[in-house]
């Protein structure tokens, strides 16, 4: 009796159990396929934001993408200076006549240049009536002129001013609290502002008196004008050297992008730029050190890399839609 009691239980389990199945919900074919892909989906989503920003090397140019390679730096403590191109007035005459007399003929005018003991203008003399020349004392370029054909021509006024601009002066102002950490012989990086490379130079002269509008005090630095590429009287902007760093790896300061409050840079790879966390260090105006995260050689975004930040957050945006 008790052994027809157990099998009686043991046959209404199974018929429970067969109850709870028959009213679960089954998926079709169609809705597990369906489920399936919406997750693989949502992994792929996944793995093409993680696998950066696709550029072609066309599109990269058109956006004014500048790519870089990661390298070694000095970094520089600087301070910001405005200043001005000048003629070296150690390389400069004011050329006068001789004589007082009749200006007869000119020979040259502004912007030529001359040879020294090249004619200049002709004089005919008040006192003797007879014309004498005016020569060159140097060799270098006329940049100012103040006798017109015809006209009186005194002693007591140059007629030209000649100037040798293979080298000019690069006159600085400095602000007083930061004289006492400028020196004779500091290094200072010259921009002319034409988009061409800074000039190296050195402190040459700090001006013992100071002005007192301005508050200031003038430093000045020889340099070399090579192809006449320098302009005077055109102004200039300067960081004079206090210090300086060589560090490893660096990047351009407009390489540096914040993705969900992470510092990035956009790497090269392949017709990708991936997005790379990197940890900084030392800095200057243009340059940052990478602590981790670059090596040496890596090619990356370096101008407009905002623009790759830019694809980067658009395909976010359609992955999520």
């Amino acid at each position: 009796m008790r052994q027809v009691t157990i099998i009686l239980a043991a046959v209404a389990v199974c018929a429970l159990g067969a109850g709870v199945y028959a009213l679960a919900p089954s998926k079709s074919p169609s809705t597990a396929a369906k489920t399936s892909q919406t997750e693989g989906k949502g992994h792929a989503d996944e793995k093409g934001h993680d696998g950066g920003v696709e550029m072609t090397d066309a599109k990269i140019a058109a956006a004014g993408i500048e790519v870089l390679s990661a390298s070694g730096e000095t970094l520089r403590e600087t301070i910001v200076l405005n200043g001005i191109l000048q003629p070296n007035q150690e390389a400069l005459v004011q050329v006068t006549p001789r004589f007082p007399g009749v200006v007869r003929e000119i020979r040259k005018r502004i912007g030529d240049t001359v040879t020294k003991g090249e004619l200049l203008a002709k004089i005919e003399s008040n006192q003797s009536l007879t014309v004498y020349d005016m020569l060159s004392p140097i060799s270098g370029t006329v940049i100012d002129r103040q006798i017109s054909l015809g006209e009186y021509a005194s002693e007591q006024k140059p007629a030209f001013t000649v100037a040798d601009l293979s080298t000019v002066w690069v006159d600085m102002s400095v602000y007083r609290r930061d004289l006492p950490r400028v020196k004779m012989g500091d290094t200072v990086l010259i921009d002319v502002g034409d988009g061409g490379k800074p000039i190296e130079a050195k402190i040459s002269y700090v001006s013992p008196v100071g002005s007192a509008d301005t508050q200031s005090a003038l430093v000045r630095a020889v340099i070399a004008n090579e192809g006449l590429r320098l302009r005077t009287g055109l102004f200039v902007s300067a960081r004079l050297i206090l210090s300086a760093k060589k560090v490893p790896v660096a990047v351009k300061s407009s390489a540096i992008q914040t993705v969900e409050n992470r510092n990035v840079v956009f790497v090269r790879n392949g017709s990708k730029f991936e997005v790379r966390d990197v940890e900084l260090g030392a800095r200057d105006p243009e340059n940052v050190e990478i602590l981790f995260g670059l090596l040496e050689g890596d090619k990356y975004a370096a101008k407009n890399s905002f623009i790759v930040k830019a694809e980067l957050a658009k395909g976010s945006a359609t992955h999520e839609h």
